[in-house]
């Protein structure tokens, strides 16, 4: 499952609340191991977000909870049958493809390349 934009903004803002200590993300275990936020759900979170705590806490469990989480069973599920060899190949692959996905947002285009047959 891929990212929106505002999977994105959410995670950057997440990211300068939790730099700052407003939010903390913590693994708990109750049973089912999983990702929470933990600190101050006050009025500042539900302005910095603009959405409610309810909001913010069900974008946290689908990102972290489900996407995060399911892309790792992904992972540990193929190098379970061809091992880890290949995880250096897909780095790449993904490292490229956000090179690419920035300097497409910079220029506004994205190049699409054509195999050539013959």
């Amino acid at each position: 499952m891929k990212l929106t934009e505002k999977d994105k903004e959410f995670i950057e803002k997440l990211k300068s609340l939790v730099e700052s200590r407003d939010l903390s993300i913590e693994l708990i275990n109750d049973g089912l191991l999983r990702l929470v936020l933990r600190q101050n759900y006050g009025d500042q979170i539900e302005s910095e977000f603009k959405m409610t705590r309810q909001g913010v806490r069900w974008r946290f469990h689908r990102l972290f909870n489900e996407i995060y989480v399911s892309a790792y069973e992904s992972i540990f599920y193929v190098e379970s049958q061809f091992g880890a060899e290949l995880r250096g190949h897909a780095i790449k692959i993904a490292r490229q493809r956000v090179e690419l996905r920035k300097k497409a947002n910079k220029t506004g285009f994205m190049p699409a390349c054509r195999r050539e047959n013959g």
